[in-house]
C-alpha cells in the first residue's frame, strides 16, 4: 500500500477533532473506514499517531510533529490545484500583528515595482508563527523568538516596547515610564499570537493580575474599555492608532527582534527575492542576524 492524500485529510480531520466519530462526519465516511485509514497510515508509516488507550482520543508525540507536516502538505496540494489555472503565482506573506510597522507600505510599493509578475499578499493569521508553519503562508514577518521547528528566521530589525494605556489613565501623559509603574495593574496578554508574557518583569515583582485576549483587535478594546493595560512594540503605536489609547515608552524593557522567516526546504521561488528586500527595507539600518529555530 502507498500513502495517498486522503490518508493525510483523515489524520487531520482526526488530529483536528480528537474523536474518531466527528472526523467521519467532516469527511462524509464511516466511522469504519476513518479507523481503517489511520491504521493504514501508522502501518506504512511505523509509527503510532493517535492513543486510544483512553476513553478520549489523543495525538502521540510522533502525531504531533506528524500533524505540522501533514498539514504544510496538504495546504501545497491545495494551493497548487487552486493556482493551476493562473499564469501567476502569489506569495503570500503572513503576519501575526502590525506586519511591517511603518515600512509596509513600501516594502509592498518596492515589490509591486520590481515583481510586478508576482503578487505580494499581506495575510494577517491569529497565529505564532503567523500560519508558517502550519503552510497558510510562504514568510512571515514576526516578532520576538520563534522556536517553531522547521523554520528558519533572519533578523531584521528591533522596536522598543510602549505601555498601552487608556488615554483617560493617569499615566497616559507620562513622557516615560517603568514596567515597575505597572504591576499594580490587570496586564493584556495575547497569548495567540503575542510576545508579552508576565515573565517580562522581575521575579517577585510580577502584577498579581492578568487577562487572556486572543488578537491585537480585542487587546486593544480591552485597554480602551478599561479593563487592562497591555506591554506591546512601537509597530502597534504606529500601525493601530486609537483616540482612546495612549502608548508610552516603556525605559527598562528590553527591544523586540523583528525577523522574517520561512520554511527550511522547497518554497516558493521569490521567497529569497522577498528576504533580500525585507532587508533593505526593513533592516537597513540595523544589520540581519540569522539563526535556524530549534
Amino acid at each position: 500500500m502507498s500513502i495517498e492524500l486522503r490518508h493525510f485529510r483523515c489524520f487531520l480531520a482526526i488530529a483536528e477533532t480528537l474523536s474518531i466519530t466527528r472526523a467521519a462526519e467532516r469527511l462524509h465516511l464511516t466511522q469504519p473506514a476513518v479507523s481503517r485509514t489511520l491504521r493504514q497510515l501508522e502501518q506504512e508509516l511505523g509509527i503510532r499517531l493517535v492513543d486510544r488507550s483512553t476513553h478520549h482520543l489523543a495525538l502521540t508525540p510522533d502525531g504531533r510533529a506528524f500533524r505540522d507536516r501533514a498539514r504544510i502538505a496538504v495546504s501545497a496540494f491545495d494551493r497548487a490545484l487552486a493556482t493551476a489555472h493562473l499564469t501567476e503565482w502569489p506569495l503570500r506573506l503572513g503576519h501575526a500583528w502590525s506586519a511591517a510597522g511603518t515600512d509596509t507600505t513600501a516594502l509592498l510599493r518596492r515589490w509591486r515595482e520590481e515583481h510586478p509578475e508576482t503578487p505580494l499578499e499581506l495575510l494577517r493569521i491569529d497565529d505564532r508563527t503567523a500560519g508558517l508553519a502550519r503552510g497558510d503562508v510562504d514568510a512571515a514577518l514576526l516578532r520576538g523568538e520563534v522556536r517553531a521547528p522547521g523554520l528558519i528566521t533572519e533578523q531584521l530589525a528591533t522596536e522598543p516596547r510602549v505601555a498601552g494605556l487608556p488615554a483617560d489613565d493617569p499615566l497616559a501623559g507620562r513622557t516615560a515610564l517603568a514596567l515597575s509603574e505597572l504591576t499594580d495593574r490587570t496586564i493584556a496578554l495575547n497569548t495567540v499570537s503575542g510576545i508579552t508574557t508576565l515573565d517580562l518583569w522581575p521575579a517577585g515583582a510580577r502584577p498579581a493580575s492578568s487577562i487572556t485576549i486572543g488578537n491585537t483587535d480585542d487587546w486593544i478594546a480591552a485597554i480602551t474599555g478599561g479593563r487592562a493595560v497591555g506591554v506591546t512594540t512601537s509597530a502597534t503605536a504606529e500601525m493601530h492608532p486609537h483616540p482612546a489609547m495612549a502608548y508610552v515608552p516603556l525605559t527598562d524593557a528590553p527591544p523586540v527582534p523583528v525577523v522574517i522567516a520561512w520554511r527550511d526546504g522547497p518554497g516558493h521561488p521569490r521567497i529569497p527575492d522577498l528576504i533580500a528586500l525585507a532587508r533593505d527595507v526593513i533592516g537597513k539600518a540595523t544589520g540581519s542576524e540569522r539563526a535556524r529555530a530549534r
